[in-house]
């Protein structure tokens, strides 16, 4: 029997996150795994919410030397556009486990262009230590490619739910997260979009990390009451009621790569907002419009969610074959 330690972006209320370590944990759970521990931000909480022993952020040392694999991922964990500093966090957990001798699987990561370069000498010095490699998009593979990295494509593993198309869907939801480029004046575009175009339908407005979502989410209200839109704030989510939202809206436009991914994946019409570049590639491998962030005019991007048609979308599988061994 084995015993893991998970280390994620957890205990920070971001839905996506916590989807991937809800799929993760139920599958080492059934495969037998003597103990699971993940690292997170609020202990208490993850241990309640997923049945497993839980740790501090700053005190995975103890964890680690007591596991046999650490498992790192999934999401965009091993990126310095967020910061060097959360880069380098979670490099040091995966050096412990390494100086510890314990097996390291990077699981489902998605990789993006380096904005340091020490951020990536670093990133290719520890991947190469590590054990198991695998990628959510191609996208990845080719940036650890180019770095001389070898890795197993995959898909996200929020793909491998069991969420089920609503028969009678409807509303329109937005999704927005506070973003640096994120500008009043793209919201005003947007909230003028939404006016013209679903004058009779039921907006919700979905916070899915509520202390990055509602700061944003609060101000477009506002640009949708000026306009006389009815609308209702959708926050204080857990998984399972964020799929709920997501699954059974008619149309979605969404800036968060899970929030397009799990309803596209439930049969919505979903436009995506192009922030990050996971979201872009998100979008060609489903196969969902996309709109620029710093594009006012998205009449035209927009009007793509009518001619929409979801059983056209390339929804990928995902399973642990190969990724966890």
């Amino acid at each position: 029997m084995t015993k893991y330690v998970v280390s994620g972006y957890i205990g920070f209320d971001n839905f996506g996150d916590e989807a991937i370590a809800g799929v993760l944990v139920e599958y080492l759970k059934s495969i037998g795994a003597e103990k699971i521990t993940l690292i997170s931000a609020n202990p208490s909480k993850t241990s309640k919410i997923y049945g497993v022993e839980s740790c501090k952020m700053l005190d995975f040392f103890k964890s680690i030397l007591e596991s046999d694999v650490l498992i790192s991922g999934g999401g965009s964990l091993l990126q310095d556009i967020t910061s060097l500093k959360s880069l380098l966090y979670y490099l040091v957990i995966i050096m412990s486990a390494i100086a510890f001798n314990k097996k390291v699987i990077i699981f489902a990561q998605g990789f993006t262009p380096f904005r340091t370069k020490i951020g990536k000498f670093l990133t290719k010095f520890v991947l190469k230590k590590c054990d198991i490699i695998s990628v959510r998009d191609l996208k990845s593979a080719e940036i650890l490619n180019k770095m001389g990295i070898k890795s197993t494509l995959c898909t996200d593993p929020v793909f491998g739910m069991n969420i089920l198309k609503s028969p009678k869907p409807q509303g329109v939801g937005i999704q927005l997260r506070s973003f640096p480029t994120l500008t009043d004046n793209f919201l005003e575009c947007l909230a003028d979009n939404i006016a013209q175009k679903f004058p009779d339908k039921c907006v919700k407005l979905i916070s899915l990390q509520d202390s990055l979502d509602l700061v944003v989410i609060q101000k477009f209200s506002q640009m949708l009451k000026i306009r006389n839109i009815e609308f209702e704030i959708i926050k204080n989510l857990n998984v399972k009621d964020a799929i709920f939202e997501l699954s059974n809206l008619e149309y979605l436009i969404g800036m968060r790569f899970h929030a397009c991914l799990v309803a596209a994946k439930a049969g919505v019409k979903v436009i995506g907002i192009n922030y990050d570049i996971k979201v872009h590639n998100l979008a060609i491998q489903v196969g969902f419009p996309i709109i620029g962030l710093l594009e006012c005019d998205i009449n035209t991007e927009i009007n793509k969610l009518f001619e929409l048609n979801p059983n056209n979308y390339q929804i990928p599988t995902f399973n642990f074959d190969n990724i966890i061994q």
